[in-house]
């Protein structure tokens, strides 16, 4: 009888925990009701433009989240962070920034703050930040360099982690 089981490790990619949107969602959702519970004694000066700022700001995260989303299904590779990667992608956007979908959401965050106001939210921001990369970005570049151990190096000497 032969066992068709191996013992050869599974890949189970960067093993993130938590979608990686959930951290950016959950501080703004906490900083606009900390506005409203506890409001900071600091006036945001508001005008006009300012939600047309924060709109485009909003939009233009959107923009590059689903552009790295997009490259990554066109690359044929896992999309989400933990399912192990088929493929170092470093075309398209990611030519130009290592996490444009991290940077996506962090400039979709901070058109929130400029459209509202919310001080809270912009400081929660750093905390949300330093979550997304030591639990997301660097188990995934971790992972990345177990499995594409010289053409990650090279690329990520090339290519900056943000901008």
């Amino acid at each position: 009888m032969t066992s068709t089981q191996t013992n050869a490790p599974r890949d189970l990619g960067p093993a993130v925990r938590f979608p990686p949107p959930l951290p950016f969602a959950f501080a703004f959702l906490v900083g606009s009701v900390l506005d409203r519970l506890v409001p900071l004694p600091v006036v945001v000066p508001r005008a006009a433009w300012t939600g047309a700022v924060g709109a485009g700001l909003f939009f233009a995260g959107v923009a590059l989240v689903l552009t790295g989303v997009f490259t990554f299904r066109r690359a044929r590779t896992a999309v989400y962070p933990n399912r192990p990667a088929r493929n170092l992608v470093t075309h398209g956007i990611y030519a130009y920034t290592r996490n444009p979908m991290y940077l996506g959401f962090s400039v979709a965050y901070l058109g929130g703050v400029v459209a509202t106001g919310s001080l809270w939210c912009l400081l929660l921001l750093p905390f949300v930040l330093i979550g997304i990369v030591t639990q997301v970005i660097h188990r995934e570049e971790r992972h990345l360099r177990e499995r594409f151990p010289d053409e990650f190096a090279e690329y990520s000497a090339r290519v900056r982690r943000w901008v």
